[in-house]
């Protein structure tokens, strides 16, 4: 039986923010299955990680032994959410809305239990609602409210076009936990205004408010920017498990620690362990593997990702490698690490020792898809997925 001090600190496990921590601490302590809410607009068919730290906490509160419910917002999906947007957002067809919100619950329940998820779709009662109705609903916020919401109020500042439909998203999104009766709503950090618009719409309507929670926006595998399928520095969760492995361990070190707290699904205390163990000398390079290695064999299964290292990065993509990489086994006898320079010569990737020695130097020399320096050094017994130049591929096995 799981007491309220440990479900709160599993709650509390990578989030942003949580109002109002006592209100949900009393909720908790009341011991009835609560209803916990976390709604998508399906405006794109594919998720990536980044997705996946809200879904993941929805994980957690269906360990708690909670209702989860995953909103699909094929109806606001029409209308365009314009949170963190200086423009007005163009709607999606109901054609695109239909398609994408098919493809999302395929993809969700690689990390939920289906059997205790509920997929509502919130067309279901807001095409019920007639003109009137929306009136009133309307009526229940002011314009000065609105534009307390900080996209809204820069563009309004900056003289930028506001949509008298952009309102409506946010009394949209509140009254979908009205209809949902959803005790707890979960939002990213840019969703706040709107999960605060569903208390005070709840509230309006007799109904205990929502607690509200926060989750970050995860940086994308450059470490600076959202993860964003625009930006390329997304790990998709239909990515081949070789690309997804390749992806995860080619990320800068100083970012695998929020991965692991974000994505992983290990106990704190272990991943404490792994950050005592690299601060003592363990190759991080190592550690990122076993984060890649998890998320793999949660998408595509444990085979596939005891076998993701052979192909990381071996899926054909504009301006990447090629689909047929020759395979190269490197025997260097008893060394158990070896330069990048020696290895990249041996596998005939370079004409000599000083052609590799001129690619390190001009950063054009990759290991699992991420540019090294001449003091790289490659382990016995490890695969490796090396690139000299634009057009010199291999798989390398040292042996």
């Amino acid at each position: 039986m799981t007491s309220v001090d440990e479900a709160l600190a599993l709650i509390k496990r990578g989030t942003e923010e949580i109002l109002v921590e006592d209100e949900l601490v009393k909720k908790l302590e009341s011991g009835r299955k609560l209803r916990i809410k976390a709604g998508f607009d399906p405006t794109a068919p594919d998720l990536h990680l980044g997705h996946t730290v809200l879904i993941n906490k929805l994980r957690h509160f269906q360990e708690l032994g909670h209702h989860v419910m995953f909103l699909i917002g094929d109806f606001t999906g029409r209308i365009g959410d314009p949170t963190g947007k200086n423009v007005t957002r163009k709607p999606l067809s109901e054609e695109d809305v239909a398609q994408n919100a098919k493809t999302y619950t395929e993809q969700v329940f690689k990390i939920l239990d289906p059997e205790k998820t509920e997929v509502c779709f919130n067309s279901t009662w807001m095409s019920q609602m007639n003109a009137s109705e929306m009136i009133q609903l309307a009526a229940q916020q002011t314009v000065a409210r609105m534009l307390e919401r900080d996209d809204f109020s820069k563009r309004y500042k900056n003289n930028q076009s506001i949509s008298i439909h952009e309102f409506l998203y946010p009394l949209v999104q509140g009254y979908d936990s009205v209809a949902m009766k959803a005790d707890v709503e979960l939002g990213g950090t840019d969703q706040k205004f709107n999960l605060l618009m569903g208390r005070e719409l709840q509230k309006g309507a007799g109904q205990e408010p929502q607690i509200c929670i926060t989750v970050p926006i995860l940086e994308g595998l450059d470490g600076v920017q959202k993860m964003s399928k625009s930006l390329g520095n997304y790990v998709g969760i239909n990515d081949a498990p070789g690309e997804m492995f390749g992806k995860i361990v080619s990320m800068p070190d100083s970012l695998m620690w929020r991965y692991f707290e974000l994505l992983s699904f290990r106990p704190m205390s272990e991943i404490e362990e792994l950050k005592a163990s690299v601060e003592a000398g363990a190759n991080p390079r190592d550690v990122k593997m076993d984060l890649a290695r998890e998320l793999v064999a949660r998408f595509h299964g444990e085979e596939a990702a005891a076998n993701a290292h052979k192909g990381a990065g071996n899926r054909l993509k504009e301006g990447g490698l090629p689909e047929d990489l020759p395979e190269v086994t490197v025997d260097f006898g008893g060394q158990e690490e070896v330069p990048v320079s020696a290895v990249i010569n041996k596998a005939g990737l370079v004409k000599n020792s000083n052609a590799a020695r001129d690619m390190l130097k001009a950063g054009s020399v990759k290991v699992d898809g991420e540019v090294v320096e001449a003091s790289c050094k490659l382990k016995k017994g490890e695969t490796y997925i090396c690139q000299a130049g634009k057009k010199q591929f291999a798989r390398v096995t040292i042996g």
